[in-house]
């Protein structure tokens, strides 16, 4: 890409890439946000440095490490050019890479061979990073842990430097414990991100980092400003177009989902980057269900399949290429087109339990119960896989998704005590533990499909209390609003009846 104006700071003006047809045209110039990370590296690459950051900050990892690449070799003595690549292949709040481990501590081993230079407040993000490729054989969690730590250090020594404050914050959300209620680590990143924030209205991470501080159901109202200024700030990268609808899905405004994710996924197919469009591809389905917009969420998942979803056996793409059917299927209760699904080539275990359960699922509320048998034990299988490889957080997702299938399996075999005691277990775990901000959530919530359930049974009252509380951690989905409006319907709530409906 051919530079053609800087700013003050680093709201870096560059040309973006144009096919040979448009060549006289004028691209919008690219907007990343404002960066300041002063570095011992050459002068002439300062500010080639500070836009690689600035893309690190939006998550914008194969531009970043790129980018980062460049400064390299434009500068060969530049340690923190090698600290960047390694840190491009750290996705902290996404699937750790394994396959990028060797990458990242060779860059990591260049960048300490070549900090007898830097300042000590370099070789603290130099140490930190290693801290983290120091042993590949540990779990993700425990080198999460002991980056944060580091990065802690480094905080705790530089209390008025911006970017090691920043990137100590994000650390603090990485190892936010999923089943912590009180979510005390993401509050102690907003602590330090809010102040931050206000006196820098146009850096990145600031803005980024505390929409995922907040992305959870007691939170998600402080988010708003940020998820409203994000996109202006950073509008070259697609996540950040993307990232504000972690908020707006939290709080049910699915028409902002929309506006933000079409952009998104615009931005990301220019650009050539599957992963994060097919990420806002599985947002935008999600919100267009919850409007009643069926046909535009059919839309969303012809097109996939017309895509190709190449690296099935990346988490990012493979989650969404797979969700995004399943939720158009389950949520429309199309039994038929939920068998229809089949699992991707190599799928992880977490991913190929959607397509078991959607399997189970129909067969089982489709009056075929023990159909649903082969199914459920594929599910036991993956639960059991990722149990084996320490993976806690999904073994749990996956270990709901089998209470779910079990209980349904029992509901349709005559067993109405067993699966209302299944599901409400399902519902307990479920609520229990925080979402990843790979999905928007789950298919259906386990405590709305227990509202759903004791509809059924005529238990309206029952059913009721359950659609409320689903309504409480997923404000504004449709399955809860309707089922919570036909429960006070028959119980003689009228009023009740009519506020839900009003929220559709």
């Amino acid at each position: 890409m051919k530079k053609i104006a800087v700013l003050v700071g680093i709201c870096v003006v560059w040309a973006l890439p144009v096919r040979s047809e448009e060549v006289h045209s004028h691209p919008p110039p690219e907007k990343l946000g404002r960066v300041s990370f002063p570095t011992s590296c050459a002068a002439r690459v300062a500010r080639d440095f500070e836009r690689s950051v600035a893309l690190l900050h939006s998550f914008a990892y194969t531009a970043s490490e790129q980018s980062f690449r460049k400064v390299a070799a434009a500068d060969p003595t530049c340690a923190m050019a090698h600290w960047g690549m390694a840190m491009s292949y750290y996705h902290q709040l996404w699937i750790p890479p394994n396959t990028d481990d060797l990458r990242g501590g060779q860059e990591i081993q260049e960048a300490r061979r070549l900090s007898g230079g830097a300042s000590p407040r370099e070789r603290q993000f130099i140490a930190a990073a290693a801290a983290y490729y120091a042993d590949p054989t540990q779990t993700p969690v425990l080198r999460a842990k002991a980056y944060s730590d580091a990065m802690g250090e480094a905080a705790r020594s530089n209390p008025k430097d911006t970017e090691v404050q920043v990137f100590y914050a994000l650390s603090l959300v990485a190892i936010a414990p999923p089943e912590d209620a009180t979510h005390a680590s993401q509050k102690r990143a907003a602590a330090i991100l809010e102040p931050i924030y206000r006196a820098q209205p146009l850096h990145p991470g600031a803005a980024h980092y505390l929409i995922h501080a907040y992305d959870n159901a007691e939170l998600a109202p402080r988010a708003l400003a940020a998820a409203h200024a994000y996109s202006k700030i950073a509008p070259s990268a697609p996540h950040a177009l993307h990232m504000p609808s972690h908020t707006f899905t939290r709080l049910g405004l699915w028409d902002d989902s929309i506006v933000s994710n079409r952009a998104a996924r615009a931005a990301a197919h220019d650009q050539g980057d599957q992963g994060e469009e097919l990420h806002a591809m599985d947002y935008l389905t999600y919100a267009y269900l919850q409007l009643g917009r069926v046909a535009d969420a059919q839309r969303v998942v012809a097109e996939l399949r017309t895509m190709g979803a190449t690296g099935a056996g990346e988490f990012k793409i493979g989650y969404a290429a797979t969700a995004m059917p399943v939720r158009l299927a389950i949520e429309r209760h199309a039994w038929g087109d939920a068998l229809e699904l089949q699992t991707l080539p190599a799928s992880a275990p977490h991913v190929a339990a959607l397509i078991f359960w959607a399997h189970a699922m129909a067969n089982a509320r489709g009056g075929h119960p023990d159909a649903a048998d082969a199914d459920i034990a594929q599910l036991e299988a993956a639960r059991e896989q990722l149990r084996a490889a320490g993976n806690a957080y999904w073994a749990t997702q996956v270990d709901v998704l089998e209470r779910e299938a079990k209980a349904w399996q029992a509901a349709a075999s005559a067993k109405p005590g067993d699966a209302v005691k299944m599901l409400r277990q399902a519902a307990d775990a479920e609520d229990a533990v925080e979402k990843l901000p790979v999905t928007p959530g789950p298919v259906v919530p386990a405590r709305e499909q227990l509202g759903e359930l004791l509809l059924q049974l005529n238990q309206p009252a029952d059913a009721l209390r359950e659609f409320r509380s689903a309504l409480v951690l997923a404000p504004g989905r449709r399955g809860a609003l309707l089922g919570g409006a036909q429960a006070a319907e028959r119980m003689g709530d009228s009023k009740t009846a009519q506020e839900m409906r009003a929220k559709l």
